[in-house]
């Protein structure tokens, strides 16, 4: 999920940098150290949204730079276990197929797309089933479940794992025929599971 964490660090200011406000120096300082990384307590680091340094800063000697106290906040993404996630398809392989979920590609491997027997086309960017003839493809759109998460320290160490395998997942037009099909059952009755119309009433009033 996307999250706003507030966060804090001490920033190295050098002497270039000080002819911004010193407000400006510390956003785009954190903005180089954190932004793009990941991190197994937050997660994807996307973007430093605000920044408020302290007007005090420490000297170190021999250092021409001012190291100030900041505290942060950062749009971050974390995705976790059993989380309903929508993305998109971004490349097609032998094994399955890699969904872009917030900033980052999640695996979806061909034995958690469908029951179905499935081929996967590679050079015509497609995932097809044998049965149903339903596809996936560079581009579409689908609704999963994340299965595995291990986040590592540092840029573009993190592996997700989705899966389709459960009613209501899947790409968006496959949920959308789910949906019409369960709509479209009508009322049935305890006995026969037919659809039953009102019975009407025999004889008239009494006077």
């Amino acid at each position: 999920m996307f999250a706003i964490v507030h966060m804090s660090d001490v920033v190295r200011i050098p002497p270039n940098r000080l002819t911004n406000s010193l407000k400006d120096a510390a956003i785009q300082i954190l903005k180089e150290k954190y932004e793009s990384m990941i991190s197994p307590d937050v997660g994807y680091v996307i973007m430093i949204t605000d920044a408020d340094a302290s007007s005090v800063g420490k000297l170190v000697a021999g250092d021409g730079a001012t190291y100030h106290k900041v505290t942060f906040k950062a749009l971050t993404f974390y995705p976790k276990l059993q989380e309903i996630v929508e993305g998109e398809v971004v490349e097609i392989t032998d094994f399955g197929a890699f969904v872009r979920i917030g900033p980052t590609d999640a695996l979806l491997h061909l034995s958690q797309i469908t029951d179905d027997y499935l081929k996967s086309d590679v050079k015509q960017g497609v995932i097809v089933a044998n049965q149903t003839a339903r596809s996936l493809k560079i581009g579409s759109k689908l609704r999963a479940r994340i299965t595995a998460v291990s986040l590592g320290k540092g840029a573009g160490m993190g592996k997700i794992g989705i899966t389709c395998r459960q009613p209501f997942l899947g790409a968006v037009e496959w949920i959308a025929e789910e949906i019409k099909k369960a709509k479209g059952g009508g009322e049935k009755d305890k006995q026969g599971g037919q659809t039953v119309a009102p019975k009407e009433k025999k004889g008239g009033d009494k006077k």
